[in-house]
């Protein structure tokens, strides 16, 4: 694999597909990755439509993140956005042909999988744009909590308690790379609880889930016959999740994300906010370490700040 130019924009060499089901849906459908020219950003189609993945198309936060224009919706986001943003894949069309992303195996592993068979293209003469975080910017509901604080690279730190046995007090961190969320993120599938299944068919969500893409626990054990990928393969599904709504900001983030028991509507709302604060976010295209290290310096007080208290 040739070295990539950490500033340049990324596309994919070529049109890749896969077919699976809908997990909320139960629907067949199919999904294409296509190169997008420069500045295009992640745009994803259905029914002749396109939707940027944008937040200001975000839709739906209710278990799943869905964007939507006039009657088109496309559900379930999250997981092939994650691996766009996870391989540093900046333009794309990701074309769906059903009402949602296929869930697949429930994790991103499989996206990460098409991705490499697409191919990753280098785009010359082309300059990446980052969200630079240069102040706090905090959301909450009750006992959940979501921030962005300034930070020299990408990190995330989460932190779940489900009041379960199996799923209490996990906490995990760490700095996002294309080698880190492949190697640590991308396979943790996606989860639930066998006691809310028949209440999730009765709201119309989950009809398509099942044992073979979603870890499913009753009250004391994991129900598939493998067990799990990590041992702590629930926080880092919800870091997967969050590296996907996070992408809706639409250029990757230079931030620390802190949060506590947040999930796709906190996250949302924190995108929302931080996009609708001026002072606290910039967009920068550095053209070369150098430059990009000018703007750390710049935010130095704050990111001396924010270490302080960690």
């Amino acid at each position: 694999m040739m070295d990539l130019h950490p500033f340049r924009q990324r596309t994919f060499r070529q049109r890749a597909s896969i077919d699976g089901i809908g997990l909320h849906s139960g629907a067949k459908v199919r999904l294409t990755l296509a190169p997008a020219p420069p500045y295009a950003g992640i745009v994803f189609s259905s029914e002749g439509v396109e939707i940027p993945a944008l937040a200001e198309n975000v839709v739906d936060t209710r278990l799943n993140t869905s964007l939507g224009r006039g009657n088109v919706r496309i559900g379930t986001i999250e997981h092939v956005l994650a691996a766009l943003a996870g391989c540093g894949i900046d333009n794309a069309f990701v074309e769906v042909e059903g009402p949602e992303v296929p869930i697949l195996d429930g994790s991103s592993a499989p996206f990460v999988q098409l991705i490499q068979e697409a191919g990753i293209h280098e785009q010359q003469r082309t300059t990446r744009r980052f969200l630079l975080v240069r102040k706090p910017v905090v959301v909450s509901d009750g006992d959940k909590s979501a921030k962005l604080v300034p930070c020299r690279a990408f990190q995330i730190t989460y932190t779940i308690d489900f009041q379960h046995p199996l799923i209490s007090d996990q906490k995990y961190g760490l700095e996002i790379s294309e080698r880190s969320f492949q190697k640590e993120i991308a396979r943790a599938r996606t989860f639930g609880f066998k006691r809310d299944v028949e209440r999730l068919h009765a709201a119309g969500l989950a009809r398509g889930g099942s044992l073979d893409n979603a870890v499913v626990v009753d009250d004391f054990h994991i129900l598939n016959p493998d067990g799990l990928r990590f041992a702590d393969e629930f926080v880092r599904h919800k870091i997967l999740d969050a590296v996907g709504d996070l992408a809706l900001v639409g250029m990757p983030v230079m931030a620390h994300f802190v949060a506590v028991k947040s999930g796709h509507a906190l996250n949302h709302t924190l995108v929302r906010k931080a996009l609708a604060t001026p002072d606290a976010v910039l967009v920068v295209e550095p053209r070369a370490a150098d430059e990009l290290h000018e703007l750390q310096e710049a935010l130095a007080p704050a990111l001396a700040f924010e270490e302080g208290v960690a």
